[in-house]
């Protein structure tokens, strides 16, 4: 795979993530994606290919994606997470490095109660 632009290095990276992160029913795999425009956070379980439970910035009314909005966003996941049942997920960085908005993330859902 030769590599053009920083959209595939950061394919490569999620891949080698991936490799090691699987999510199941006890323990489900909490994703995050950041895009130009929103973050999103999913938890999945790879085992039978079903997202459990989803939470985005689309659905909120804070506007951008600053450390503020992924705060949010990271208690969000955990309460919806919770209404599911899920208490303990594995973390999927999904390719991006671990500080700014997807630490932000991590840490609120630790706050909220969520186990990584």
């Amino acid at each position: 795979m030769k590599l053009k632009n920083r959209l595939d290095y950061l394919k490569k990276r999620h891949m080698c993530v991936r490799k090691k992160v699987i999510g199941s029913a006890d323990r489900p795999r909490m994703c995050v994606r950041i895009t130009n425009h929103h973050i999103y956070v999913q938890f999945m379980d790879d085992l039978s290919a079903v997202t459990l439970a989803s939470c985005s910035t689309v659905q909120s009314k804070s506007s951008g994606h600053n450390i503020n909005v992924a705060r949010e966003l990271g208690k969000r996941a955990a309460e919806v997470a919770r209404e599911r049942g899920i208490t303990q997920v594995v973390f999927d960085r999904g390719g991006h490095a671990y500080h700014g908005r997807v630490k932000t993330i991590a840490d609120a859902a630790r706050e909220a109660g969520i186990k990584l």
